[in-house]
């Protein structure tokens, strides 16, 4: 058996080697902060499970053979996209236009998002934790086709409300955009799906008043050597959980993380970010994963709502079914 404590290590040496690599070439601000600035994406690893497969065990890496397979597979689907662009008239299969949807660049490296527990598994919920309400998301909604009594039933992403703070950055299958602008003082966030904007002091304040609270928490900054640290307390309870778009089961108001962003290349940047939440899951844990500049790359405005009918369409159609069932029945 591989010993957890031995992956862990390797893992970050093999960062902090990156880094020391890059350490002579890092670029500063005018006021001598590293700069970070540009937008960056998590692109690359779009389809790469936060859950680890059991069948990869310990292992956090993928074998040469199988980056190779992967990079096939991208080259196939890039072929595939080139295709599906021409006129509707002359597409060959019956699938969505290519701007629908983004891809990887390159392979991800990584097995699982999750690096820690060593098995790449998601801590169990605590008993608590598991009564929450979890909401109906797009995908949830078209696939089991629940009955939605009210704009409640659905979550809050899909209400175009927010995606949490994980949520806004782990990849999902377009939007991964993270612009980071820097000013003396303040780092921001503006992320591309949804429309958050985090404001970041960097100023050494304290967080401000348990009593004050929001879907995207109080940020606070600080500099450990050239890696940007932020660590966010202050969220609202049961509104988002730590999956894709904020998916899954929501955490609490005691949800505290903690983000290492660090630039391991002049187009690369690792992010890590630790997720304690003592009132939802048995232990912490951490997700991380790399970001990359591409050329070219910049947000797009994220229409959440298309006009805002979504939602209006969503509950009416629910209303139809139902009147549809109740004449069902009276025939019977």
């Amino acid at each position: 058996m591989r010993n957890p404590f031995l992956i862990s290590i390797s893992y970050v040496a093999a960062v902090t080697a990156a880094l020391a690599a890059q350490s002579g070439t890092q670029p500063k601000t005018p006021w001598g902060d590293p700069d970070f600035q540009g937008t960056w994406t998590s692109d690359d690893c779009i389809g790469t499970p936060l859950n680890r497969p059991a069948n990869f065990g310990d292992r956090l890496y993928y074998t040469e053979q199988e980056l190779a397979q992967r990079q096939s597979q991208l080259a196939k689907q890039q072929q595939n996209d080139l295709q599906e662009s021409v006129a509707p008239d002359q597409r060959v299969g019956t699938g969505p236009p290519p701007h629908w949807g983004e891809r990887a660049r390159r392979p991800c490296k990584q097995t699982s998002l999750i690096i820690d527990p060593p098995d790449g598994k998601m801590p169990d919920l605590l008993p608590e934790a598991r009564t929450r309400k979890v909401w109906l998301n797009a995908a949830g909604y078209e696939a089991n086709n629940p009955k939605a009594d009210s704009w409640e039933d659905f979550g809050y992403y899909i209400r175009c409300i927010s995606r949490g703070v994980t949520g806004s950055i782990f990849p999902v299958i377009y939007g991964n955009g993270q612009q980071i602008v820097q000013a003396p003082g303040y780092v921001t966030i503006l992320q591309e799906m949804v429309h958050e904007a985090r404001v970041i002091p960097m100023d050494g304040r304290p967080h401000a008043s348990p009593n004050i609270r929001s879907y995207m928490g109080d940020p606070r900054g600080r500099w450990e050597g050239a890696t940007l640290v932020v660590e966010t307390t202050n969220f609202l309870g049961n509104r988002t959980g730590i999956g894709g778009n904020g998916n899954g089961t929501p955490t609490s108001d005691a949800l505290k993380l903690t983000e290492r962003y660090t630039r391991t290349g002049p187009n690369e940047m690792h992010y890590e970010v630790t997720i304690d939440d003592p009132k939802t899951f048995t232990r912490p844990f951490k997700v991380a994963f790399p970001l990359t500049q591409e050329p070219g790359y910049q947000n797009f405005e994220y229409a959440c709502h298309e006009g805002n009918y979504a939602m209006f369409d969503s509950l009416s159609g629910a209303r139809a079914l139902e009147k549809r069932a109740a004449e069902a029945a009276k025939k019977k």
